[in-house]
């Protein structure tokens, strides 16, 4: 550099290098932005399990807890499906039993300032009557072969059917050492296919319950759910005043009973007569029987007025709550290291499959596109052409039933029939012995009788 009159002059060569280098920079930039936003926008999956093969029992591991009273999974797709392969998954077996297994995520790690996506697609393709088809996400406590219904969890979700009063669908958080229910009433689906279940749990205290990748509940954990304890409580120190009279209507003062109100409710039946053979000495004395007094007006009550007196409901005055402690966190667990599956089932027959825990909404949309949309038709496709060969088989086994009952019917009476006529045939057998026999007895009557008139003319 070098100055010339008080001016700052650059030289012209370093001028155009340093131009060159900045172009050079903006075009590396602009080569490495897609990279970068590629990278930025890869989702993080801690677990995706599709059940491609046999080697899921290498990943999962069966609780041992229940011991006899625990069912095994089978690998299967069911007895209808849209593709033999992609449709397999873990399957219970087994009717009235346990079912406990679960799998590790590569990393034990905390949902903080993520979002948290949940997903699996399940199938009671039994009908089932009662048992659970949720999963439980676990911390890294959890001692998977001891797994059972008490170990502490993080989040449960999905569907659980029981009866017809029971079809719901389960989001159930653990805070502080409580299991806490949603206050809505989320509806389950009931039928025999495979159905696609998601929670999204966001940063923001929000979440989101999608059935088949469509939204059927939303809202603030907060609102929902009773993490945090009201922020007002009545107050302990006020009390309704003795003179505060919350009676909207009172008896008329004016109104009195008419003096020939009161009729007895039951009265004896004039119609009734004592029995002609009444003994009053052995069944004692005769009283008719009761029936309801047509005359019978019921308990008197005075008219009712409004009450001049009232002064509205009376509202508690409320205080703040000294209990009450905001939480922006309520969302935020620690640790998250298992997912598993702990059920009961009286009729088995439910496979779990396309199990999916990441932090991208859009990537779990996609992923349910990808496996259970692309098989869901051809699965109702196959399930209708068994109801159809069932319905065609049902109908030709009453056919042949009414046949052969037809069939029987015409051999019964074929039978009367032969029995009748072989009836009639021994009866005129019988006429004709009787005939021969009384001919025979008179034969020999008369030879008799010559017998003895020839000993007679002898003698």
């Amino acid at each position: 550099r070098r100055r010339v009159q008080d001016r700052e002059i650059v030289p012209r060569g370093h001028l155009i290098h340093t131009v060159l280098r900045l172009r050079l920079a903006m075009k590396l930039l602009l080569c490495l932005l897609p990279v970068v936003a590629l990278a930025l926008a890869e989702p993080t999956i801690w677990i995706k399990e599709t059940f491609e093969d046999e080697s899921w029992k290498d990943r999962w591991v069966q609780s041992k807890k229940k011991g006899s009273e625990a069912g095994d999974f089978k690998w299967s797709a069911g007895k209808f499906y849209g593709d033999a392969g992609k449709d397999k998954g873990i399957q219970t077996s087994t009717d009235a039993r346990f079912y406990g297994v679960s799998a590790k995520f590569d990393e034990d790690f905390s949902n903080e300032g993520k979002t948290l996506v949940i997903q699996f697609s399940v199938k009671h393709e039994q009908d089932i009557d009662c048992g659970g088809g949720y999963v439980k996400l676990f911390p890294s406590t959890l001692e998977p072969e001891q797994m059972h219904g008490d170990s502490p969890y993080n989040i449960m979700f999905g569907p659980d059917i029981c009866g017809p009063g029971t079809k719901k669908v389960h989001v159930i958080f653990a805070y502080k050492g409580s299991n806490l229910l949603t206050k809505k009433d989320i509806r389950c689906k009931d039928d025999v296919f495979t159905h696609l279940y998601t929670l999204i749990v966001r940063s923001d205290n929000t979440y989101e319950v999608k059935i088949d990748n469509e939204k059927v509940e939303s809202g603030k954990l907060e609102d929902d759910w009773d993490f945090l304890k009201p922020k007002e409580i009545n107050d302990p120190e006020a009390k309704k005043p003795e003179d505060w009279d919350d009676r909207k209507q009172i008896d008329d003062p004016e109104d009195t009973k008419p003096e020939d109100y009161d009729k007895p409710q039951h009265i004896p039946d004039p119609d009734a007569k004592k029995p002609d053979d009444w003994d009053d000495d052995l069944d004692g004395e005769w009283e008719p029987p009761m029936i309801d007094n047509p005359d019978y007006k019921g308990e008197w009550k005075p008219r009712q007025i409004d009450n001049p007196a009232y002064k509205g409901e009376w509202v508690h005055p409320k205080i703040p709550n000294p209990e009450y402690e905001e939480d922006d966190k309520m969302y935020k667990y620690d640790s998250f290291q298992y997912i598993g599956v702990d059920i009961w089932q009286v009729k088995s027959g439910t496979i779990f499959d396309n199990i999916l825990v990441t932090d991208d909404e859009e990537y779990a949309k996609q992923f349910g596109d990808e496996t259970w949309k692309k098989t869901k038709e051809g699965e109702k496709k196959m399930k209708d052409e068994q109801d159809e060969e069932e319905r065609k088989r049902r109908e030709e086994e009453e056919k042949k039933k009414k046949e052969e009952e037809k069939t029987d019917e015409e051999d019964e009476e074929e039978d009367e029939e032969a029995e009748a006529e072989g009836e009639g045939e021994e009866d005129e057998v019988v006429e004709t012995e009787g005939g021969d026999a009384e001919a025979e007895e008179g034969g020999s009557g008369e030879e008799e009788e010559g017998d003895a008139a020839d000993v007679k003319d002898e003698l």
